[in-house]
């Protein structure tokens, strides 16, 4: 059973970089980040009209989409045109869909850490969950300042990867005028990533530090 504990070890190891990420990341689907970022002194100003309680307003219907609360489609803003046209609609959907696989991905890997847990507690085996712990902590830590580094040095490039990673052709590019740019432009995702990757980075190293230490206490 140890070469077992041990295999079991790793596997928490490889799934507590992405359990990290998308558990920060999912704050950004809240109204909370939205009135913190809208509300920045440097947030540009939407040249095309929209008022920042327009933003805000729009902006918790988009996210509300993205999780299956709301529509998108019969939107419209008070001049009697669409709030989304068919293209931008387009591409709404396949973020939610994104979305929606991300966060089942999120819930399985939850269930799976807290079953691990448990049965580590029950099982005798909890010096081998703490040391999958401490090494997935470490090994986020370098992947986190890696993208960090990224986003400082060469955001857009990292920006147009990660759609051509998850999108199609060019359905995610739009124009200054478009709605999802006059929404959520790229400051909002520079400051979500940076958000992201530091609140990432400090849990990454609390739990790289602390699992050692857990990890050698139950072991005695």
């Amino acid at each position: 059973m140890k070469k077992f504990y041990s295999w079991l070890s790793w596997l928490i190891t490889l799934i507590l970089p992405l359990l990290l990420i998308m558990s920060v990341a999912r704050i950004l689907f809240t109204p909370l980040y939205l009135q913190y970022e809208y509300n920045k002194p440097n947030f540009p100003p939407d040249t095309f009209g929209f008022t920042l309680e327009e933003r805000l307003y729009w902006g918790e219907i988009s996210v509300d989409y993205l999780l299956n609360q709301a529509e998108l489609e019969g939107q419209t803003l008070p001049d009697g045109s669409p709030l989304y046209n068919e293209r931008e609609l387009s591409h709404m959907e396949d973020v939610r869909v994104l979305v929606q696989q991300a966060l089942l991905v999120w819930y399985v890997f939850i269930a799976l850490l807290a079953g691990l847990a448990l049965w580590a507690w029950r099982g005798g085996w909890l010096s081998n969950f703490w040391k999958g712990i401490s090494r997935g902590g470490w090994l986020t830590t370098g992947l986190l300042l890696t993208i960090l580094i990224l986003v400082a040095t060469s955001f857009d490039a990292l920006f147009t990867e990660f759609h051509h990673l998850f999108f199609e052709g060019g359905t995610w590019q739009f124009l200054y005028s478009d709605t999802p740019i006059r929404l959520f432009p790229m400051k909002f995702w520079q400051d979500a990533f940076a958000l992201i990757g530091g609140i990432t980075l400090l849990a990454s190293v609390l739990l790289g530090y602390f699992g050692s230490r857990w990890m050698r206490t139950s072991s005695e």
